[in-house]
């Protein structure tokens, strides 16, 4: 009985070690497919792909022609920005893992295993900048008004909306800085959609170079070096 049970854990754990395998090779693989390799657009609206490492945000202005945001991420739900700030950085991800994992050093098995599950809910997490500086971290993206618009219009359509339309704060007193806050909104994260794979999405809606897929920032940022 116990000859049977450690042989069917061995094969259970042969293929589980494949099929991660075969996960990361796959997200791999994809990351190096580009899309949109040669963007051609009038060069009018200076946004920003930016990254922490691990996760990718995209950096947009804070008030423009087309959109301002201040009216729904309110300088008030920060904790010291205002009108100063120009920038406004917005990314996507899993809520619980957003709340209780500022630093990976407070990463848990718990809220890990939960996010990739697909079944937990996610948050908008914004923050308002003073200025931009460019560095191997953070790049500037060139793009039309048109396309300004397209990326605008993926952005707004991850924030849930309330009866009203507006977008809705998670009731929580983090913050990982003086200029952010966070919000509710649409979709599960999971394996096959991370934050990063956010990011890449929303470059790929406003016809810029991005990968086929990715779950990681590298990929993305290889396509603008």
């Amino acid at each position: 009985m116990n000859k049977k049970i450690l042989k069917y854990t061995g094969r259970f754990l042969i293929v589980f070690i494949a099929l991660i395998g075969i996960y990361f090779l796959t997200a791999f693989c994809c990351s190096r497919i580009t899309i949109n390799a040669n963007p051609t657009n009038a060069k009018e609206v200076a946004i920003y792909i930016m990254t922490n490492g691990v996760h990718t945000d995209i950096v947009v202005p804070a008030f423009s022609e087309e959109i301002n945001w201040t009216k729904e991420i309110r300088y008030q739900n920060t904790l010291e920005a205002d009108t100063s700030y120009q920038y406004l950085a917005v990314g996507w991800g899993d809520k619980k893992f957003y709340l209780e994992t500022p630093e990976f050093s407070d990463l848990k098995l718990s809220n890990g295993l939960r996010a990739i599950s697909g079944l937990s809910t996610s948050a908008m997490h914004t923050t308002y900048y003073k200025n931009i500086r460019e560095d191997a971290n953070c790049i500037k993206v060139m793009v039309s008004k048109t396309q300004y618009q397209q990326l605008l219009h993926y952005i707004l359509n991850s924030f849930q909306r309330d009866e009203s339309g507006h977008v809705i704060p998670v009731k929580s007193n983090i913050h990982y800085d003086i200029g952010d806050a966070f919000y509710e909104a649409r979709g599960s994260y999971s394996i096959l959609k991370t934050c990063n794979t956010w990011a890449n999405a929303a470059l790929k809606s406003c016809g810029q170079r991005s990968c086929l897929w990715t779950i990681f920032d590298t990929g993305i940022f290889l396509k603008y070096k």
